[in-house]
């Protein structure tokens, strides 16, 4: 049984909170990034997790270090998550040249790119733009801040609405023809050594790219409760700079109630659960999401797990 597991307007960065992301915000100071580092020893994490320490955005990791159910690894310096990478510095872009990537591929959608800017990204680096369905969710939310109105926020955000918009997405990542064929190209680029090292990222680096990583772990080998720890990490990397992008809309006098966008900031066990639900429902399991769903095949399989676990 597995476990249940802005741009500035009117002073205040709005657009970019959306999806629990702040990337002006970012939590650089080394009190924020050891306290992350810090939960992750108390929870009990028998593997090693790299966090890559920029200051342009919080929740950029090496995906290496994780065992699989046969004890064997997940290479190190081969597949890369993270956040929005428009608001990196130059000392940022000189570290990741450090990581000799060769591909990114940017999940959002083109109006979050529009108001956040594109990638900025090491020389020679291919940036690859595979857009998956937010369900209107950057929009919307946009539009909720930007209303001033707590009236409008609590009925559009309140009483459950958050939550459940959240799970609407997770489901979305799998009944959607779309996502699916967005995921499975990155999975094949992934089992295709010419693409790698390559890294890829959403707007927070937690929903569309945790998705993508719970997907990747689980299809080389690594367990569930492993694997859905490291989806659960965005909250650790994120907790700083979302609590400075919710302390910052109350200042502005934008929001009354910041607190509403938490369900839009976090990840959760249960929006984890709605898509490996329905990817039960669909497809009988995650096995079958994952061949019969995203169309992977088992020699392709067999090749991403020989890429990517030494």
């Amino acid at each position: 049984m597995r476990a249940v597991h802005i741009r500035r307007a009117t002073g205040v960065v709005v657009s970019a909170v959306v999806l629990g992301c702040l990337p002006v915000c970012a939590a650089t100071d080394a009190t924020a990034q050891s306290a992350a580092t810090g939960s992750l020893n108390a929870a009990g994490h028998t593997d090693s997790v790299r966090h890559i320490a920029l200051q342009g955005a919080v929740n950029v990791r090496d995906l290496g270090g994780y065992r699989t159910d046969e004890g064997r690894q997940v290479r190190y310096g081969q597949v890369f998550r993270a956040d929005a990478l428009g608001s990196l510095t130059d000392t940022d872009i000189s570290k990741l040249s450090a990581l000799d990537l060769r591909t990114v591929v940017d999940f959002r959608v083109p109006f979050e790119v529009q108001r956040d800017g594109t990638d900025r990204l090491p020389a020679g680096v291919t940036a690859v733009s595979r857009s998956v369905n937010d369900l209107g969710l950057y929009g919307r939310t946009m539009e909720a801040i930007g209303s001033k109105d707590p009236v409008e926020q609590q009925a559009l955000l309140g009483d459950g609405k958050a939550e459940q918009l959240m799970r609407d997405i997770y489901r979305t990542f799998v009944t959607s023809p779309e996502s699916r064929r967005r995921f499975a190209e990155t999975l094949r680029d992934l089992a295709n050594h010419k693409q790698s090292p390559l890294l890829y990222h959403c707007t927070s680096g937690k929903d569309r790219t945790g998705w993508m990583s719970y997907l990747l772990l689980r299809a080389v080998g690594v367990p569930d409760e492993t694997a859905e720890k490291d989806y659960l990490l965005s909250n650790d990397f994120r907790a700083e700079a979302d609590r400075r992008s919710r302390e910052g809309l109350r200042k502005a006098g934008l929001m009354e109630n910041p607190d509403l966008l938490l369900p839009l900031q976090e990840v959760r066990e249960d929006y984890l659960e709605a898509a490996l639900d329905q990817a039960d429902h669909d497809y009988g399991s995650l096995h079958g999401y994952l061949t019969e769903g995203l169309g992977l095949d088992t020699p392709t399989l067999a090749k991403l797990r020989a890429r990517l676990v030494k």
